[in-house]
């Protein structure tokens, strides 16, 4: 075992996409009196409103939220006692200890627009499976647009002869496996890739004014647990399309002098470490970097960073991070990783939300700040298809930046959501309503449909148990309906009368 293999292994054997918070590009008109509170914005987050940091929001709720602190890199909330009519929390799931492990080096070249890497993963599948998939994201419509490509290969099995591989579509490489891997029996594939970035652009993949950032740029594995291979088409809108299993990432991220790096994990030895992670995400520019702590319960190390240029304060960012971490930690159980960072760059607007890291535009300190916060919870801890049931995360993490925001009374009250009516003039469901505008149909329908069930501190709770029963794995929406009717029992009914159930 090479010694870059033993500090992987050092970590617990650990899509996707799994980005965004953004909608489409449509207009959105919504009451003045919500956006002027906050809680509705445009969910594209081109919505800029800043909010006074020192301005009070919602107290997070009284409940104690344990934790247990692992030796690996990541943290589980323990099991919470009930508190009528709230039922007990069990222990948070553990991930799957036969998680993918990604060995990676990555050598960023801003003023050659490349970004050249090397990967090696070990896969332990618990289905049967005749070939690997890996997604090449950076080769969809909407990245592909901007002038980004994603090269992957020649791909190598244990050996220095390339495997063949075939290629149906850009952002699919299969590797067939003539032999078949059965359950259970470990693989390990070596992927040399090259990344084109395609310069401004308003995505996850850009290269701007001296600022990179990379998300979902390397080449990985689509597999759901329990499901198998997933190769749906991916999405054109500004949103996500795949899932992926978490896994234990160690990577090297080289950039030229001057430059500085944040990203998912934590920087250990010249390595960053992140365990449990569902993706990776990767800002590079000339930042000024503040830093604090925040408990969420446990200690959370977080690091702001703010790139030249850009006029925006990275002591704000600091402190309404920290008190969103704290916030959530408190109402949906422990802020699973060891550190949190979130990147201020040029030529976007809102946020991409990844674990461990947040690219935000300039401007973006208001609701958007805790909405990608919300996401470490909905989306980072608990997976999705994010281009199947967008609303899993995206309306969800809507409820949650409402939450914090203490703008609840924009929405929570209407149990048929009036304001969201096709030309017939009577309410649109909530796939409708996704087709006429992807906010109002994800993260408005879905805010809706929650505070429709009731207490807002008991759909709190239906969430944290939500959390616990389904972290580190990939939920769908029946996860969610289980869920909620161990504390609403007429849950499935009311979601279906938003039409917020496939």
């Amino acid at each position: 075992m090479s010694h870059r293999w033993r500090a992987a292994a050092a970590l617990v054997a650990v899509s996707a996409l799994g980005a965004c918070s953004g909608g489409d590009e449509g207009t959105v008109t919504l009451e003045r009196g919500a956006l002027e509170r906050g809680a509705l914005e445009r969910g594209d987050d081109e919505a800029t409103t800043t909010r006074d940091p020192g301005e009070a929001t919602a107290p997070p709720p009284t409940t104690t939220v344990a934790t247990t602190t692992t030796t690996t890199g990541f943290t589980v909330a323990a099991p919470q006692p009930a508190g009528p009519p709230c039922p007990s929390i069990p222990a948070a799931s553990q991930p799957d200890p036969n998680r993918p492990t990604y060995l990676m080096d990555v050598d960023v070249r801003p003023d050659e627009g490349v970004v050249e890497g090397r990967l090696t993963v070990r896969f332990t599948p618990d289905l049967p499976t005749d070939r690997l998939v890996f997604r090449l994201w950076p080769n969809g419509p909407r990245a592909a647009g901007a002038g980004a490509l994603l090269e992957a290969g020649p791909v190598l099995l244990g050996s220095n002869v390339p495997a063949p591989t075939e290629q149906p579509d850009p952002t699919t490489l299969v590797v067939p496996l003539p032999d078949g891997l059965d359950a259970d029996q470990r693989i390990e594939a070596t992927v040399p890739w090259t990344l084109t970035l395609p310069g401004p652009a308003k995505d996850r993949v850009a290269n701007q004014d001296g600022a990179v950032r990379l998300g979902s740029f390397f080449p990985i594995l689509a597999w759901e647990p329990g499901v198998g291979w997933t190769t749906e088409p991916p999405t054109a809108a500004f949103a996500e399309a795949s899932t992926a299993p978490v896994a234990d990432y160690s990577y090297t991220v080289n950039v030229p002098a001057g430059y500085q790096v944040l990203a998912s994990g934590t920087l250990d030895r010249g390595r960053w470490v992140a365990t449990a992670h569902r993706d990776v995400a990767i800002s590079a520019g000339r930042f000024t970097i503040v830093e604090g702590v925040a408990a969420a319960p446990q200690p959370v190390k977080v690091r702001i960073g703010v790139h030249e240029g850009i006029d925006d304060d990275p002591n704000a960012y600091l402190d309404r991070v920290v008190r969103s971490l704290t916030d959530f930690g408190a109402r949906y159980g422990a802020y699973p990783y060891e550190s949190f960072s979130l990147a201020v760059t040029p030529g976007f607007t809102g946020g991409i939300e990844y674990p461990g890291h947040v690219m935000q535009g300039p401007g973006s300190i208001g609701r958007t700040t805790p909405h990608e916060v919300a996401h470490q919870w909905f989306y980072g801890l608990v997976g999705n298809d994010q281009g199947r049931d967008p609303w899993l995360d995206e309306g969800l993490a809507s409820w949650a930046e409402a939450r914090f925001e203490g703008t609840l009374d924009a929405f929570a009250a209407k149990d048929i959501p009036g304001d969201v009516e096709g030309r017939t003039g009577q309410p649109m469901t909530f796939w409708e309503s996704r087709q006429s505008s992807y906010y109002r149909g994800v993260y408005v329908q879905g805010a809706l449909a929650l505070g429709a069930l009731g207490s807002p501190a008991l759909v709190d709770c239906a969430l944290r148990l939500y959390v616990a029963q389904q972290s580190f794995a990939i939920a769908r929406p029946d996860d969610l309906v289980g869920a909620l009717t161990q504390v609403f029992p007429d849950a499935e009914a009311t979601l279906a009368r938003f039409g917020a159930l496939p």
